[in-house]
């Protein structure tokens, strides 16, 4: 009797011990249910590290665009600016050289004036014109031209006043009547300013 007693304890004990067994069992199911939002959550948070890093980039790639362009808008206005530099810096050095020949111009000028006035020979008038001639001819394929100032209307950006005299006529009032020295222009520039006088 005493071991159909203690069966019977068993068999009584056994359905709790299964009813436990399945909650164990069913406990790590719901435990691995409630770990896949966990798994969810750094997905998403990659997702916008992503979309952070992406966006951190594309700012950079502009930021490198726009640098890269002022540089080369930099480097183009540098060239044009040297290379006008060295253009400017040749046209001076030559209006220098072609100042200093503007006096020998003047000399020619008076010695053919005096030749003309004197009985002096054929050939020393010729060969003074010649001279003249190719000097001339020099100049202005240098870029050096004469101005045309005498009966025009004073200007003070080609001339210059050294005497005023009174004329009779209203029309040649303000206007210069004489060139002491004849002014040149090189290139469009003013190199020498021509020495007049004016009407009054």
């Amino acid at each position: 009797m005493k071991k159909n007693k203690e069966f019977k304890k068993q068999d009584s004990n056994k359905p709790e011990e299964d009813v436990k067994q399945q909650q164990a069992a069913s406990q790590p199911q719901a435990g691995q249910a409630a770990e896949e939002p966990a798994d969810e959550e750094p997905a998403g948070e990659a997702a916008s590290a992503a979309e952070a890093e992406l966006a951190q980039m594309q700012t950079r790639l502009a930021a490198s665009e726009e640098k890269y362009l002022r540089l080369a808008a930099e480097f183009d206005n540098y060239r044009r600016r040297t290379s006008k530099e060295k253009l400017d810096l040749v046209k001076s050095a030559g209006e220098d050289i072609l100042k200093g020949i503007l006096p020998v111009l003047d000399d020619c000028e008076r010695a053919i004036q005096q030749l003309e006035k004197t009985e002096a020979s054929t050939f020393e008038k010729e060969g003074t014109g010649l001279i003249y001639s190719k000097l001339v001819s020099y100049l202005k394929s240098c870029g050096l031209e004469e101005m045309q100032v005498l009966g025009s209307d004073f200007d003070t950006d080609f001339c210059e006043a050294v005497a005023q005299l009174p004329v009779e006529e209203a029309s040649r009032k303000g206007k210069v009547i004489e060139v002491i020295q004849k002014g040149y222009t090189l290139g469009g520039k003013v190199v020498r300013f021509a020495k007049v006088v004016i009407g009054q």
